[in-house]
């Protein structure tokens, strides 16, 4: 029985799952394995011990950051550094996979991870959901709950503590998206409320008020592109472009690095160097002169009896020999003791933890806890494999190893670690029953459309779950005690990337997951729906599985049983769904019975080189839909750009549909389809596109249809999207309830073989459309009108011109949306299109 790799809204054999990953970069991403600095790390993190700086950038999405300002901030002006995306990009597209909306998020909030990792910044998020491109910062807010948002900067201000924040973007409207702009009328806002003791008291419970010296706008000439005059004087200027020697690197360069991780957006970056200025305008607080510091005492003075401590850390960094670190420990022990000794204050403890990163590190200390399997379910046993290695002359000794699940310490002698000598320990536990699975915290309870619901204060800001098992390990350092705590790893070789590292998960005794997300009925007649029960019990499981539907569904049979013997079996159970007469929408969801226990959650996992393996366990649930829809021809030839689902939605309605690669669409073959369809920014993103379009329009010059979606003015790849002329802008209608007017209701198109009426536009997802053309030639017809509030009509967003024999249709409307996400309507009216030449 195949095994399956469960992803966004399909799945996958896992035969082809490996050979997809096998076509990617050959090694994983080196951060799911512990960092070990080199020496020049080392000699910049001591520097940085004696700067005692903060700094917060803020922007809306992921993507959205100065990743070279970011690099400078924290390498260069060596300030605590971080970025607040008040989304995590859920709204966004996909370059790299499937994955969209929540799935989408997961991903990209690992992304900006990584490229934290590259430039030394760390990060933090809010509640607010990416709901898609809006134009105002009105109608941002009119969806998120602006107060939410607010508050969530304000904790995410006082809890880090910066002494500068710096926006992205300006806070007049119309320069740029509205989430853009209300990110900056959000910092602003929290800018003024962080040290105010009366907003959001019930904060005050963990953090207290802090007032950041400055908030400054990272302004740059894009932002005057409409003749206005950039006028640099009264800016403070950054040049990110500088080099730092002990990196090896600019941080231009740096920042380069850092962006390229955002791959799901194609924003892989080159390298610049030379100097690269970066301009800060002022926006409120003490205005700087020179310095995004000015004004701030930056030293230990800032800290009550911090004095000594700068003396021996200063100290230590100017007798650090590269070639031996551990000769400066006891510096390093006796400024840990002199900081221990203060009371605590945020400055207290975010040093003490980089110190003990300082400690291990000229220790060439290595702990590690992992186990030999990924995944155990709550309640399960898990063998846990300790390591710890001293590689210096200093006396190092193990007094005790503890576990989070556990409320006591594990029973272990006390070990003198010898330099260079390995010490292992082994020990089987079993996870608390009441252990929670794996599943990102802002996704564990029913959120809105603008924003997801959390209840934790304490997790709100943070960037993705605690580990789900910690081990501490607590150490005698030269007569000094200190404890290091390490994040429960596995651990394994490939053959052909060696020693890989994937974090530990959670996961039900039983997952259940329905073969798609969206199930579509086009007529009266059943279809055969999968269930793929996997066991995450080891020593397997047995039960049944059984749907739940609204009234007017049934399925055949009723229940059925499953066996499972070992843990990471599947079983498929198949069911034949009956969907009622008439129109009908609603949720099914799968439910597995074991014994007394019902099991409803799935199992997703993401996995890509460049960010670490995610988990999720949504609810077994798919949308499922009856609606009445006729269709003309069968069998279509889909040419995929940046990546779409489309193919797999046509399918569901009936359409045979064969995805053409490079080889394949040539006249000849092009003349076996009913129609072609070229997918989302495909002459964005296709190199060989260019040699392609000679067929293609000969394919419809010669009777066939050929439906071309959005693609955007840049950079495109033919000099000609459509035998006619025809001007791409960037219009878009981002209201997804926007009017949308019928401009030829006599049209064939619009009548046959579905009538389109005004219905057909309820129940749109996220926006009507994006990038529709402005101007185009006499012979195209425009068929539909929409617009958001207050703009004039945009006519561009279906267009059908006739050549030769066949049926050129250009079309700006979100199917790559609306399809995926089961809208009735959508269908009905992309049958129109594909049937335009029957």
């Amino acid at each position: 029985m195949p095994r399956y790799f469960i992803s966004s809204k399909f799945l996958l054999p896992i035969f082809l799952v490996w050979a997809m990953l096998l076509t990617e970069t050959a090694t994983r991403i080196e951060a799911q394995a512990p960092h070990k600095p080199n020496a020049a790390e080392i000699q910049l993190a001591l520097k940085k011990l004696n700067v005692l700086a903060g700094a917060l950038y803020i922007g809306a999405h992921p993507d959205d950051e100065n990743t070279g300002l970011i690099a400078y901030l924290s390498h260069g002006a060596l300030a605590n550094t971080a970025y607040l995306s008040l989304t995590r990009g859920d709204g966004g597209q996909n370059r790299v996979g499937p994955e969209m909306g929540e799935l989408l998020g997961i991903t990209r909030t690992q992304e900006l991870l990584a490229a934290r990792r590259i430039d030394g910044g760390r990060q933090f998020f809010s509640r607010a959901i990416d709901f898609g491109y809006s134009k105002h910062p009105d109608e941002t807010f009119n969806i998120w709950d602006k107060e939410a948002v607010l508050a969530d900067a304000v904790w995410v201000i006082r809890k880090f503590r910066p002494d500068i924040l710096v926006t992205r973007f300006p806070v007049w409207p119309g320069k740029t998206h509205g989430h853009h702009t209300a990110s900056s009328v959000i910092a602003e806002e929290a800018f003024a409320a962080a040290g105010d003791p009366e907003r959001f008291p019930e904060q005050l419970e963990y953090v207290e008020p802090w007032q950041p010296k400055r908030l400054l706008w990272n302004t740059s000439p894009f932002f005057y592109r409409n003749g206005e005059e950039f006028e640099k004087s009264g800016l403070v200027e950054v040049d990110i472009g500088a080099y730092n020697s002990l990196l090896g690197k600019s941080y231009s360069e740096i920042s380069a690095e850092s962006r390229s991780m955002h791959k799901s957006q194609g924003f892989g970056a080159s390298s610049r160097r030379g100097e690269l200025v970066s301009y800060m305008r002022h926006t409120m607080g003490d205005k700087a002169e020179k310095s995004l510091f000015d004004g701030v005492d930056t030293s230990w003075s800032r800290v009550p009896g911090g004095g000594e401590v700068g003396v021996l850390l200063e100290r230590a960094y100017k007798e650090f020999d590269p070639e031996a670190p551990p000769k400066i420990i006891p510096l390093l022990l006796t400024a840990r003791r002199s900081l221990m000794a203060q009371d605590e204050s945020h400055w207290q403890k975010v040093k003490l933890k980089e110190l003990d990163k300082v400690i291990a590190a000229c220790l060439g200390l290595y702990l590690e806890v992992s186990t030999s399997d990924f995944s155990a379910m709550p309640g399960g046993e898990v063998e846990f494999h300790f390591e710890a290695v001293n590689r210096s002359n200093i006396p190092v000794t193990l007094n005790g190893l503890n576990l989070s699940i556990t409320n006591e310490a594990l029973e272990v002698e006390e070990e003198w670690l010898e330099n260079n000598v390995s010490f292992s320990h082994t020990v089987k536990k079993s996870l608390p029953i009441n252990m929670p699975i794996s599943q990102p915290y802002w996704l564990q309870e029913e959120g809105s459309l603008g924003m997801f619901t959390v209840k934790n204060q304490q997790l709100i800001g943070l960037p993705e779950n605690p580990p789900a098992v910690t081990a501490t390990f607590s150490l005698d350092i030269d007569g000094h005690r200190a404890d290091f705590t390490r994040p429960l790893v596995y651990r394994w070789n490939d053959p052909v990337d060696g020693e890989q590292y994937r974090p530990f998960e959670v996961v039900p005794e039983v997952s259940v997951n329905i073969s798609e997300k969206i199930l579509l009925f086009a007529n009266g007649q059943p279809r055969r729906i999968e269930v793929y029960v996997v066991a995450g019990k080891t020593g397997g499981v047995e039960g049944e599985v059984h749907l739940e539907m609204p009234e007017g569904w049934h399925s055949e049979p009723l229940a059925a049983s499953f066996k499972l013997t070992q843990k990471g079996e599947q079983a498929t159970v198949a069911f034949h769904v009956y969907p009622p007469s008439g129109p009908s929408v609603g949720q099914l969801k799968a439910v597995a019975r074991v014994g007394e226990k019902e099991f409803t959650k799935g199992l997703v996992r993401i996995e890509y080189d460049h960010i670490p393996v995610q988990t999720l366990s949504p609810e077994a649930s798919a949308r499922i839909v009856r609606l009445n829809l006729e269709r003309k021809g069968n069998l279509i030839g889909y040419i995929q750009g940046a990546g779409d689902e489309i193919p797999g939605a046509l399918r569901q309605i009936g359409y045979q549909v064969e995805e053409l690669q490079d080889g394949e669409m040539d006249l000849e073959n092009l003349k076996r389809f009913d129609a072609v369809i070229l997918g989302v920014r495909a002459y964005n993103t296709l190199e060989n596109i260019r040699f392609y379009q000679p067929d293609l329009f000969r394919y419809v010059e010669e009777g066939g249809t050929m439906i071309v979606q959005y693609n955007t003015n840049f950079r495109l790849k033919v000099d000609e999207v459509a035998p006619y002329s025809l001007k791409l802008s960037r219009d878009r209608v981002a209201v997804e309830e926007a009017e949308v007017r019928i401009l030829k209701p006599d049209h064939p198109i619009l009548n046959r073989p579905n009538k389109i009426t005004a219905e057909d536009f309820d129940g749109w997802v996220q926006e009507r459309g994006l990038y529709f053309p402005s101007e185009w030639d006499d012979r195209f017809e425009a068929l539909l009108s929409s617009n958001d509030p207050g703009e004039p009509s945009r006519d561009g967003g279906l267009l059908v011109a006739a050549y030769g024999k066949g049926y050129y249709i250009y079309t700006g409307y979100s199917w790559f949306r609306e399809l995926p996400a089961g809208v009735p309507g959508a269908f009905r009216i992309f049958a129109n299109l594909i049937s335009a030449g029957k």
